[in-house]
């Protein structure tokens, strides 16, 4: 299949998922209602389930899952390991520390939201910092180092921070949102993701012949007269930015940017070009299936987090063994 006709394909797909998301819930909609609903004519309590419940779960999903698949990709091609994901700079741990801190000085949700965006930007500013400072080895393994201390730094001081928390209504509040969740998203929470992944992807899409380059190594990509050390700083910034923009609306969210990216790596190979958007498009799609399937398999709403890191684990496994090739 072409580049173009697979595109068309998984977007296909993806609409069409939407709108399957659209239908299912606890008040159940007919395709009917739903078109009826998008268009201005349904009933009250089709339009209000659709336009304010379920509409915004299915932009928030399907961002949520295309930010963190194309971050996963980036950061996979940029230090030529299939086993790198969004959190090896402690974007993650970092966003969460954030959030969690809002929650536990009670502030306003958005304050909480903007305390994990700059916790996730922080993290990885300490992690560039210390990796700058340090001269005399590789520039790619001390960035994955640094991260990883970061982070463990991080998780450290949000669990310190849930031993503070009250129990009875910090807490609750702190570890759900640390396994992620849309149960409470809205166009509000949306409204300023949207403009800060875009942001974020724009770079990344201009870029996308130079991290080709750089996935071969710094001395051929200096060879062809790419400048290694910058083009990664500002493909990790733009990476970042993304994955700090959507945990700060869906909190912690693992296994998307791992696994993703893999998979549309079979399909399309290891071309950044037309592995960036197949990886949104994708994580996009599968996001929403974990949503949707979040909100109806049990009588409560079951974090994200379970869900991916349930249906991801297995799946990484079983690339693991079938010793697939060309991930790099």
């Amino acid at each position: 299949m072409s580049r173009i006709g697979l595109t068309t394909a998984l977007g296909a797909v993806l609409l069409l998922l939407a709108f399957v998301a659209l239908l299912i819930g606890p008040v159940g909609l007919t395709s009917g209602q739903v078109v009826s609903a998008l268009i201005g004519r349904g009933g009250e309590q089709a339009s209000i389930v659709v336009w304010n419940i379920r509409l915004p779960r299915v932009a928030g999903a399907c961002l949520v899952g295309a930010a963190l698949a194309s971050a996963g990709a980036t950061y996979q091609a940029l230090f030529r390991n299939p086993l790198v994901s969004p959190d090896i700079l402690g974007v993650s741990a970092g966003a969460g520390l954030g959030a969690v801190a809002g929650i536990f000085l009670a502030l306003p949700v958005a304050l909480i939201q903007l305390s994990a965006f700059a916790g996730g930007l922080l993290a990885v500013a300490l992690v560039m910092a210390v990796a700058a400072a340090v001269r005399g080895a590789d520039r790619v393994l001390t960035l994955v180092l640094t991260g990883v201390v970061i982070g463990a730094l991080a998780g450290a001081a949000t669990s310190l921070l849930k031993v503070l928390a009250d129990p009875y209504d910090q807490l609750p509040a702190i570890t759900f949102w640390l396994l992620g969740s849309l149960a409470s998203v809205t166009a509000a929470d949306i409204t300023p993701a949207l403009p800060a992944v875009l942001i974020g992807l724009v770079p990344l899409i201009l870029l996308r012949w130079r991290v080709n380059v750089l996935s071969m190594g710094d001395e051929e990509a200096r060879a062809l007269g790419v400048e290694a050390g910058r083009t990664r700083a500002l493909a990790i910034c733009a990476a970042t930015l993304v994955t700090a923009s959507v945990t700060a609306v869906a909190g912690v969210v693992g296994w998307v940017g791992l696994v993703i990216p893999h998979i549309a790596r079979m399909l399309v190979g290891p071309g950044f070009g037309r592995l960036l958007p197949t990886s949104a498009l994708i994580g996009a799609g599968y996001m929403l299936l974990v949503d949707t399937a979040a909100r109806t398999i049990a009588p409560t709403e079951v974090p994200l987090g379970i869900l991916t890191a349930v249906i991801g684990a297995p799946v990484f496994v079983w690339l693991l063994s079938s010793g697939r090739r060309g991930w790099t």
